[in-house]
C-alpha cells in the first residue's frame, strides 16, 4: 500500500496526521477503490496503536470515503456512475450560488490569488499536483462568499469525487478543456459579473461531469473485460 508514512510515536496529534495521510493517497488513486484498509497494517506502518488508526477511519467513513464491511473492516468506497452524477449535480446548484455571493466581495488580493492558481494549474506538468491546484483555484474564488458552511459542505462533496477527478484529468484531455474554462471564470470574476461566472461554473461542473463518467465507464468496462 503506497501511503506517505510519519513515525508519530510521540505526536498528539497522530489520528489527525493518519487522516490526513490516508485521505491524500486515496484521492490520489495511491489506495484504490475497493482496497481494504487494515488496523494493524496501518499502526505499523505509522508506528502507533491502533486507537488513533481507529479513529482516522471513523473520520474517512464520515466524509464517506470509506465504508466499514462485515469481515473485512473498513474498505475505500466505490462509487457509481449514479453516484458521482448526483454529487455533481448538487456542486452544480450550490457552487455558482456561492460564487455569486463571492464575486461582489471579492478584494483585489483575491483576485491575484486566483490569478496565481489559475496560472500555476495551466503551466504545472507534474500531474500529481494538478488535482489540489484544480481545488485551490475554485477555493480562491469562493472564499470571499461569507458562507463556511456552504464551503464546508462543497469540501466534503469534493473529497468524494477527487480521486475519480484527479484520474480523469490525468488521463484524457480534460487539463486543456479546464484551463480554457478556467479563464473564462476568472474573467467573469474580474469583470464583477456575478450571473456570467455563476453560469460559466455550471457549465464547467456539468460538463467535467460528463467526461469524467464517460472516462469511468470506459474504464470500468475494459477492466470487467479483463481475464
Amino acid at each position: 500500500m503506497k501511503v506517505r508514512v510519519t513515525d508519530i510515536a510521540q505526536m498528539a496529534s497522530a489520528a489527525d496526521v493518519i487522516f490526513d495521510a490516508l485521505r491524500e493517497a486515496i484521492a490520489r488513486g495511491d489506495i484504490a477503490e475497493g482496497q481494504t484498509l487494515r488496523q494493524d497494517h496501518i499502526a505499523r506502518m505509522f508506528n502507533v496503536s491502533r486507537i488513533p488508526v481507529r479513529e482516522a477511519l471513523t473520520r474517512l467513513e464520515e466524509q464517506g470515503l470509506v465504508s466499514t464491511q462485515r469481515y473485512r473492516g473498513a474498505v475505500v468506497t466505490t462509487l457509481s456512475t449514479e453516484e458521482i452524477r448526483e454529487i455533481f449535480e448538487f456542486r452544480a446548484l450550490l457552487e455558482p450560488e456561492v460564487l455569486r455571493y463571492s464575486v461582489e466581495r471579492m478584494s483585489e488580493d483575491g483576485l491575484e490569488a486566483a490569478k496565481r492558481f489559475a496560472h500555476a494549474f495551466s503551466t504545472e506538468t507534474d500531474s500529481s499536483h494538478w488535482g489540489e491546484l484544480n481545488r485551490s483555484f475554485h477555493y480562491s474564488l469562493y472564499e470571499a462568499s461569507g458562507r463556511p458552511y456552504f464551503l464546508q459542505t462543497i469540501s466534503a462533496a469534493l473529497d468524494r469525487v477527487d480521486r475519480y477527478l484527479r484520474a480523469q484529468l490525468v488521463l484524457t484531455d480534460g487539463m486543456a478543456r479546464a484551463r480554457r474554462e478556467h479563464e473564462g471564470i476568472l474573467l467573469a470574476c474580474i469583470r464583477r459579473d456575478a450571473e456570467e461566472a455563476a453560469r460559466l461554473t455550471r457549465e464547467h461542473i456539468l460538463g467535467a461531469c460528463v467526461s469524467l463518467i464517460d472516462f469511468l465507464d470506459r474504464t470500468r468496462a475494459a477492466n470487467d473485460r479483463r481475464p
